[in-house]
C-alpha cells in the first residue's frame, strides 16, 4: 500500500456470481484484474460467461475519507491456493452469492468464518432471478443473526459503495480499533 493508509478487504463468492465486474464498477483507478479465457470449465451457470480470474481482482476507492482496498479471489475450486495470500491483512470480507445457487457459496462462507473475518452477505440480483426475504437467506446459509445481508446490483457503483459501507459500519462494531486507525487485523 505504499505508506497510503487504508482498509484490506477481501470479497469473495463462486465462480460467475459478479466478483470482477463489483471491482471493476466500483474502483476509483483502473482495476487489476487476471482474467483469461474459460478453458473447460463448466459454465452453465453463467451463460456467455467467457473469462475467469485465475489469481485476484483488485481495486481502490475512497467512501467517506476512508480508502477501501478491495481483493476479489478466483471463484473456481483450482485457484483457490491463492485466497489465503489474498485475505492476509484484511479486516473483513464480503461474501457475494446468488440466490439461484446457495450451495456454491457454502465454501466460501466456511473459509472466511475459519479465518475469522468479519463479513457481510452480499446478494447479487440477476436478472429473471428471484427475490427471497433476507430471513430466508440467513436461514439457507445458516447464517448467524450478526452477519448483515445486503442485496445490490454489481453493475451500480452506488449499490456497490452502499455495500462497502454496510461492511465498514458492521466492522466499527466488530473491530472498531482497527477500523479506525486504517489498519489491517490479522485474523
Amino acid at each position: 500500500m505504499s505508506g497510503q493508509s487504508g482498509l484490506k478487504i477481501a470479497l469473495t463468492g463462486p465462480f460467475g456470481v459478479g466478483k470482477t465486474t463489483l471491482v471493476q464498477t466500483v474502483s476509483d483507478i483502473a482495476p487489476l484484474s487476471t482474467e483469461v479465457a474459460v478453458a473447460s470449465d463448466d459454465v452453465s451457470h453463467a451463460p456467455g460467461k467467457t473469462t475467469t480470474t485465475v489469481a485476484m481482482d483488485f481495486g481502490r476507492l475512497e467512501v467517506n475519507g476512508v480508502t477501501l482496498f478491495v481483493f476479489g479471489t478466483p471463484g473456481q475450486r483450482r485457484f483457490w491456493f491463492m485466497w489465503d495470500a489474498i485475505v492476509r491483512g484484511a479486516v473483513g470480507a464480503v461474501v457475494l452469492v446468488d440466490v439461484r445457487r446457495l450451495q456454491d457459496s457454502f465454501a466460501h462462507l466456511d473459509y472466511i468464518e475459519h479465518v475469522r473475518l468479519p463479513f457481510v452477505v452480499a446478494v447479487n440480483t440477476f436478472p429473471g432471478a428471484r427475490s427471497f426475504a433476507a430471513s430466508d437467506i440467513r436461514q439457507a446459509l445458516a447464517l448467524s443473526g450478526e452477519v448483515p445481508i445486503v442485496e445490490l446490483d454489481v453493475r451500480n457503483r452506488d449499490s456497490v459503495r452502499r455495500l462497502l459501507i454496510a461492511l465498514v459500519q458492521h466492522l466499527l462494531t466488530r473491530r472498531p480499533a482497527a477500523v479506525r486507525a486504517g489498519g489491517s487485523v490479522s485474523p
